[in-house]
């Protein structure tokens, strides 16, 4: 039940921000057809991504169905419970390392909207300060590349998955 609800709600949640997010981009820009060709790209990265949980969800194992008699089954296996601490450490993981590299790139993104123009306005006007318009714009994206790192580094320290995936 509650996974339906998930299945249903995180989708209409992704796109209600995403249609915030493209208010917010008309009113900085003040352009529409620049404020749409930004946010385009965004939304259909959203869509996608929301596609995949929702088929990610439903491609879940259903519960096994209860016996003849109305009984549940029996676990398969008395470690059953060290296993789902285990499922949820990867799930954790992996919410952790996707949170590293996203709010990673999202900063980089934040530094390299400041700093690329004004990099590219202090070229334009002295061709010879191009080497230090350079380091403002690979520290922006050096960001994304910490972040990168740090999640590369939560996955190697995650549980064995082919293990979980047995059971």
């Amino acid at each position: 039940m509650l996974t339906t609800i998930l299945a249903v709600l995180l989708p209409v949640l992704a796109l209600a921000a995403s249609i915030a997010v493209a208010f917010f981009t008309m009113k900085r820009t003040g352009n529409g057809k620049t404020a749409f060709r930004r946010h385009f790209l965004s939304l259909g990265l959203a869509l996608v991504l929301c596609l995949t949980l929702v088929l990610a969800v439903s491609a879940a194992e259903p519960a096994p169905a209860p016996l003849e008699n109305g009984e549940q089954p029996a676990a398969a296996s008395p470690e059953g419970s060290a296993s789902s601490g285990a499922g949820l450490a990867a799930g954790l993981g992996f919410i952790g390392a996707a949170l590293s590299i996203g709010l990673a790139a999202l900063g980089a993104g934040i530094a390299l909207s400041a700093g690329a123009p004004a990099a590219i306005g202090a070229v334009a006007e002295d061709p010879k300060s191009f080497g230090k318009s350079m380091i403002f714009v690979a520290l922006g994206e050096a960001v994304a590349i910490y972040g990168f790192i740090i999640a590369f580094l939560i996955i190697l320290q995650m549980p064995d998955l082919s293990a979980l995936t047995a059971l």
